[in-house]
C-alpha cells in the first residue's frame, strides 16, 4: 500500500487575501495530519498572483510549528536561483527545530524571464544543477574528506538528522539525475501525464545508486485531484479549476482563484474548450470512490511508494473536504 501526501499551492480564493490563503494552508496541514497523510508540501511560485506560496521555507516554519507529526516539505525549492549552502542552512534550521520531519524537494525553475533576471541579477559564475545537488549532500552529511571546493565548510546548525532530499521532475533526464546521485524522485504526473513518465520512473529505479542519505530508491507520483460527494459537485469544482488554469496561461491573469459561481457565469470559448480538454488529462475528477480507483491505478502503473495529491480547487472548505473524503476512501490511519 502506498502512502498519501498533500502538495498545497496556497491559492487565494476570489474575495480573499494572501494572509487568509496562508492561514488556510496552516489549517489544511493540520487537517492532513489528523486524517493520516504522511507529508504536507508547499510550492514555490513567483509572479502567480493567485497563489500565496512564494517562499516554501518560510511557510514550512509556520506549518511545522503548527503540527506535531506530519512531515513538512517544499515542493519544491527552485535550486538554480539560490546558493546550495544557504539552502542547506535553511533546511538544517528547520530540521534542528523539527527533527525527522523535514523534506527538501528540489526543482528547476521555468519561471518568467523577469523573475529569473531578478532572482539572479547579482550572480557571477553559474554552478551546474548537478553540482548544486552534490553540494547539498556534502553539507547535509558534514563531509570534510572529499575534494570539494569548500571541503572544510560545515552548514550550521549541525543536526543529528538530515532532511530527506527529493528531486522533482517531469522527464527521464531528472529521473536519471536523481538515480545517479542517490536521491529520492518525485514525478510530476499532473504536468506530463504520459507513458514517458512511467518509463522515466522505471529508469530511475533501474539506475539508482545508493548514497549516504538514501540506500534504496524512493518514488512519489504527484497528481491533481478534484473530489466531491457527487459527480455533479466535482464537475462544478473542475470548471473553476479549468478557468484558473486558463487564467494562469493568459497575459493578464486576475489576482485570485475564481469561484465556482464565476466559472459558471463566464462560460468558455471554443478555443478555451480545446485547452480545457487537454488540461483535463492532468486531473483526476469525481467522487471519492472514482478518485480512489484512479489513484490506485496510477500507483500500480508507476509502482509508486507514495502518491501526492494536489487539491488545488476553489474554496478552503472544499480543499478540507477533499482531504477528508480521500482519507475515508483510502482508509488512512487518522486520529
Amino acid at each position: 500500500m502506498f502512502a498519501l501526501n498533500v502538495l498545497d499551492y496556497s491559492p487565494i480564493d476570489e474575495g480573499a487575501t494572501a494572509r487568509e490563503a496562508l492561514l488556510q494552508s496552516v489549517a489544511l496541514a493540520q487537517a492532513a495530519e489528523r486524517y493520516g497523510f504522511k507529508r504536507f508540501w508547499v510550492a514555490e511560485h513567483h509572479k502567480v498572483m493567485s497563489v500565496a506560496g512564494s517562499t516554501p521555507e518560510m511557510l514550512m516554519m509556520q506549518l511545522a510549528a503548527s503540527t506535531q507529526r506530519i512531515r513538512i516539505g517544499s515542493g519544491g525549492v527552485m535550486l538554480p536561483h539560490y546558493s546550495s549552502y544557504k539552502v542547506a542552512e535553511n533546511f538544517r534550521m528547520l530540521e534542528a527545530l523539527h527533527p525527522g520531519r523535514i523534506d527538501l524537494g528540489i526543482g528547476r525553475s521555468r519561471s518568467y524571464r523577469d523573475v529569473n533576471a531578478a532572482l539572479n541579477e547579482s550572480k557571477g559564475i553559474k554552478v551546474s544543477y548537478e553540482q548544486q545537488l552534490q553540494d547539498l549532500q556534502k553539507y547535509f552529511t558534514d563531509d570534510t574528506e572529499s575534494t570539494h571546493r569548500f571541503r572544510q565548510l560545515i552548514a550550521t546548525p549541525v543536526t543529528e538528522t538530515a532532511p530527506e532530499m527529493w528531486l522533482l521532475g517531469t522527464g527521464e533526464g531528472s529521473a536519471r539525475l536523481a538515480a545517479k546521485n542517490g536521491l529520492a524522485f518525485a514525478y510530476a504526473h499532473f504536468a506530463k501525464p504520459s507513458d514517458a513518465g512511467v518509463q522515466a520512473v522505471a529508469a530511475y529505479r533501474s539506475n539508482f545508486r545508493p548514497s549516504k542519505l538514501l540506500q534504496e530508491p524512493m518514488t512519489i507520483i504527484a497528481v491533481f485531484v478534484v473530489v466531491a460527494e457527487t459527480e455533479e459537485e466535482a464537475e462544478q469544482l473542475a470548471k473553476a479549476f479549468d478557468l484558473w488554469l486558463l487564467f494562469v496561461e493568459s497575459d493578464t491573469p486576475p489576482p485570485y482563484y475564481p469561484s465556482v459561481e464565476t466559472a459558471e457565469r463566464r462560460g468558455f470559448s471554443a478555443s478555451e474548450r480545446e485547452k480545457i480538454a487537454r488540461n483535463r488529462s492532468r486531473m483526476i475528477i469525481g467522487t471519492p470512490d472514482t478518485v480512489k480507483a484512479e489513484i490506485g491505478r496510477i500507483a500500480e502503473l508507476f509502482d509508486a511508494d507514495e502518491i501526492t495529491v494536489i487539491p488545488n480547487i476553489s474554496g478552503a472548505d472544499n480543499r478540507l473536504a477533499t482531504l477528508r473524503l480521500l482519507a475515508e476512501a483510502l482508509g488512512l490511519p487518522g486520529e
